[in-house]
Formats: C-alpha cells, sequence, structure tokens
C-alpha cells in the first residue's frame, strides 16, 4: 500500500460520507432557515417552533433517503471488504 492508495480510500470514505450526510443536512438547514424567517415576520419568539418542525423534516427525509444511504454505505463497504487481498500487497 502506498501513501497515494490510502490517501484514495480516504477521499472515498470522505466523499460517501458528505453523500449521506447531505439530504439530512441540507433539509434541516432549509427548515431551519424558512422557520427563522418565520419568526422574524411574525415576532414570535417560540423555541418549540424551531425544534419540532425541524425534527419532523429530518426524519421524514431520513425515512425517504434511508434505501438509498444504505446502498452508498453498502457499495463502499463491500468494495473495501472484496479489495482486501489487493490492499495487502
Amino acid at each position: 500500500m502506498t501513501v497515494d492508495f490510502i490517501v484514495g480510500i480516504m477521499a472515498e470514505a470522505i466523499q460517501v460520507t458528505l453523500l449521506v450526510a447531505a439530504p439530512v443536512l441540507i433539509v434541516g438547514l432549509i427548515v431551519g432557515v424558512a422557520i427563522s424567517l418565520f419568526q422574524a415576520v411574525t415576532q414570535i419568539q417560540e423555541m418549540t417552533l424551531v425544534f419540532v418542525p425541524k425534527i419532523v423534516a429530518v426524519l421524514v427525509v431520513l425515512i425517504a433517503a434511508l434505501p438509498w444511504m444504505l446502498s452508498l454505505l453498502m457499495t463502499f463497504t463491500h468494495n473495501l471488504f472484496v479489495n482486501i487481498p489487493a490492499y495487502v500487497r
């Protein structure tokens, strides 16, 4: 194993991590900004108004994207395990 090979595996792992986390984080960001905008316009400063819609939206996206996320993680892990003999050389 060379340094370039290890860096390549690490880069792929970071890419997979970002792809898996992106849908949930983006929806959380969008819902958070929308709720903050709503609070600023209506001058309602209720703390639970921020958390409940964000949690519901994140759970919905997590349930919807979970098969894709698991497929991506399983493909990455399968490729790592299949190529273990090549890594040892």
